[in-house]
């Protein structure tokens, strides 16, 4: 089973990376751009085909290993297995 996991900086946090970005594409002509927040992405395979288990386990890697949860929040999200199934 494969997953996403966003991390991203709270709303109340300052983002001066994201702000730099901001201004960089402003400066280079993208004045409809009016904010810019960074963050992390990863994907992960697991060896499991319970979606509770692999939600559980994901939220808990997320809480203790990928983010900091006193200045970021974590999003999972769990893909179908596409490797099984297509029977032509």
């Amino acid at each position: 089973m494969k997953a996403k996991v966003y991390v991203t900086l709270k709303p109340s946090v300052l983002d001066p990376q994201g702000s730099a970005i901001q201004h960089v594409l402003e400066s280079m002509g993208y004045a409809n751009v009016k904010d810019v927040r960074q963050g992390k992405y990863f994907e992960i395979a697991l060896d499991e085909n319970s979606k509770e288990a692999v939600r559980e386990d994901l939220e808990r890697i997320a809480r203790e290993v990928l983010a900091n949860p006193v200045i970021e929040d974590a999003r999972v999200e769990i893909e179908a297995d596409t490797t099984q199934g297509d029977a032509r």
